[in-house]
């Protein structure tokens, strides 16, 4: 499946534009006094067929608590959210099941936390741990 991107519009000007938006990114224009959430909802209305990949935990510091704007994206723009796991220990790249977010941040990411148990990073004493209840 084609995966999209977003980065801010002056990366969208010639001479790279062209390759960037063939790559499946999208300018983010935060003009108009949009913030990065509505900016990207906003895309989600545009467009017939856009998947956004995000790293909500990307950093190269230990990660402690996960980063929510995907899930008022996809909350705001009424999509699905599909956890990927990158298992480094197995070797695998496993996907999870669909979540629609309710609105309600705490049960929703106590779903989509579950894709994650026993699942290793590649640099596992930075990542983010998901413990079994």
């Amino acid at each position: 499946l084609e995966m999209n991107w977003v980065g801010k519009k002056e990366l969208f000007r010639f001479p790279f534009g062209f390759y960037f938006r063939y790559m499946g990114g999208e300018p983010l224009d935060r003009s108009g006094g949009l913030n990065k959430v509505d900016s990207i909802a906003a895309i989600f209305d545009r467009k017939e067929i856009f998947r956004l990949a995000v790293a909500p935990e990307g950093t190269r510091k230990k990660v402690t608590e996960l980063k929510t704007g995907f899930y008022y994206i996809a909350l705001k723009a009424n999509v699905p959210i599909i956890p990927v796991a990158f298992d480094f220990g197995k070797k695998e790249v496993n996907l999870g099941i669909p979540v629609l977010p309710s609105g309600t941040i705490e049960s929703d990411m106590t779903i989509l936390k579950k894709h994650f148990i026993g699942v290793e990073g590649k640099i596992s004493a930075k990542g983010y741990s998901v413990k079994k209840n």
